[in-house]
């Protein structure tokens, strides 16, 4: 009998051994969940971003007046990795924050954005339109051109 106790002991302590095994596993996958969260969460964002969320970067930043649209100098901004935001002034009017460290980039993408805006106003080839009047007066004065070069040659003969 006495054994028989001693083996139910030893088999309850080593179950409670791994129950405390497993709960201290379960307990650590849960700080290093946390832990794993707060370093996402601590990590400072990119790209474009809300004014808010630019302002925590705790550097100093500078901003600009942009109008028209931020689509467009989202896809420019893209190409030279630097951190803005916008803030609506207005209908189509937009400010523009950015870091002051990020100035030179900033400067290099606003021109090429400035070149794009005005590079779509002004169509490198004429309009269909305008083509079109092109060939309708070609086409009504060459039949009267050609109509004297006959008669010139007729009353030649």
């Amino acid at each position: 009998m006495q054994e028989d106790i001693e083996r139910r002991t030893v088999a309850v302590s080593i179950n409670a051994a791994k129950l405390t095994g497993r709960t201290l596993a379960k307990a650590l996958a849960a700080v290093l969940r946390k832990i794993q969260k707060e370093h996402r969460k601590a990590q400072t964002p990119q790209g474009r971003q809300s004014v808010k969320k630019l302002m925590n970067h705790r550097v100093s930043t500078n901003s600009l007046d942009l109008s028209g649209d931020t689509k467009l100098f989202d896809r420019v901004a893209r190409k030279y990795n630097v951190d803005y935001a916008f803030h609506k002034t207005g209908p189509n009017k937009y400010l523009l924050f950015f870091k002051a460290g990020q100035a030179d980039a900033i400067t290099a993408a606003f021109s090429e954005y400035t070149k794009l805006v005005m590079g779509r106003g002004k169509s490198k080839q004429p309009s269909i339109l305008a083509q079109l009047r092109k060939f309708a007066d070609a086409a009504r004065s060459r039949p009267r051109g050609h109509e004297r070069k006959r008669e010139a040659t007729r009353n030649e003969r």
